[in-house]
């Protein structure tokens, strides 16, 4: 099962490499990281999606983790109400006859084509995890030349999302 953890962090030299090697010991695989300055430029934020068995595992994770001197704090906020985002940039081999297709299949997923050579383009997709694999899948007839993912970049809603009911009774 996969799990989203934030830990902010304070933005020092080797505070990376000291929480990536608490997640390496306890022998969890890091599908995607993405770290980057707060609003605060003393404080990193940094999202991992780790694959794990059990619950208990993220609970021990999240524990270590918040002993480290560097890190603020530790949150598994994949059962929260999220807004999750990822990158992807991805060059394809094209011709004149499949540049117009590609263009029109990009379109309703509101990528853009930020490059463009003689025998390539390179496009940008950004979205949920869902969302960019769905263009890369519809993509690779095309031939894919190269792919760039940011991975995972998340943080809680600022106000809870509550389903609506479906119906009203009088």
């Amino acid at each position: 099962m996969k799990r989203i953890i934030t830990a902010t962090v304070l933005n020092k030299s080797g505070v990376l490499n000291r929480v990536t090697g608490v997640m390496s010991r306890r022998r969890f695989n890091i599908e995607s990281i993405s770290v980057g300055q707060t609003e605060n430029v003393n404080i990193s934020r940094i999202t991992f999606v780790v694959v794990v068995d059990m619950i208990d595992d993220i609970e021990q994770l999240t524990k270590q983790l918040n002993k480290q001197i560097d890190v603020l704090k530790v949150n598994d906020i994949t059962d929260e109400s999220v807004i999750a985002r990822e990158l992807a940039l991805v060059k394809l081999s094209t011709n004149k006859t499949t540049r117009s297709e590609i263009y029109s299949l990009i379109e309703p997923f509101r990528a853009s084509v930020i490059d463009v050579s003689k025998d390539s383009l390179v496009v940008q997709v950004t979205g949920t995890n869902t969302k960019v694999e769905a263009l890369i899948d519809l993509l690779r007839p095309f031939g894919i030349k190269e792919i760039a993912r940011t991975g995972v970049t998340a943080f809680t809603r600022s106000v809870k999302i509550e389903e609506k009911p479906t119906a009203f009774i009088s």
